[in-house]
């Protein structure tokens, strides 16, 4: 069974899916895939370098994400030319992987953009993961030093959560203690992998 896991910024979609990791399943991060697609020695780094210059490479050879990310800033087409080397790399790495772990109870796509990126559809049965905005804007804060006004504009820089969860084959609202979390996570591991404990 595989599964798409998705959720608001400070939501907790992290504790959700090392939750489900605990529990047996295989969670795939689009993030670390995005990483390693470009990590020193890949195929993707060299396409990258070959297409925005060298400049874009730290002292040690890894990819200066900092300034590749001001490069595309602003700039359609370095967008365009960067999504056209990483997202087939990012997809081709994502579908190896899912097939290696074909055997796991369970397989967790763990996308924080899987809804924007218009491939929610391929992760059915989809996740979301979702709390209270109060709760929200205090993690955001928390975490990231943020103040209110700038955690409330990060918030509102993202797709809206209802959105999100209007979208959702599940639920997970993660905005009380972690047994209320753990709870919803034991009945969702029951009800898509038949396990009964």
């Amino acid at each position: 069974m595989l599964i798409g896991l998705t959720g608001g910024i400070a939501c907790g979609k992290t504790t959700v899916a090392e939750r489900l990791r605990a529990r047996g399943a295989i969670v795939i991060d689009a993030d670390q895939v995005a990483r390693d697609v470009v990590a020193p020695g890949t195929p993707g780094l060299a396409q990258v370098v070959l297409a925005f210059g060298p400049t874009v490479l730290t002292g040690e050879g890894h990819l200066d994400r900092a300034r590749l990310g001001a490069t595309v800033f602003g700039d359609a087409a370095a967008r365009r030319r960067l999504e056209g080397i990483l997202h087939p790399l990012i997809a081709a790495e994502s579908v190896r992987r899912i097939q290696a772990a074909a055997d796991a109870p369970l397989v967790v796509y763990d996308a924080a953009l899987l809804i924007e990126s218009g491939r929610a559809e391929m992760f059915r049965p989809l996740v979301v993961v979702t709390a209270d905005p109060a709760t929200q804007r205090a993690r955001l804060m928390r975490r990231d030093g943020l103040d209110l006004a700038a955690a409330e504009a990060r918030i509102a820089a993202q797709m809206p959560v209802a959105e999100k969860v209007a979208r959702a084959d599940y639920v997970v609202m993660n905005d009380g203690d972690l047994a209320a979390t753990d709870a919803q996570i034991e009945a969702l591991w029951r009800t898509l992998t038949g396990d009964p404990t």
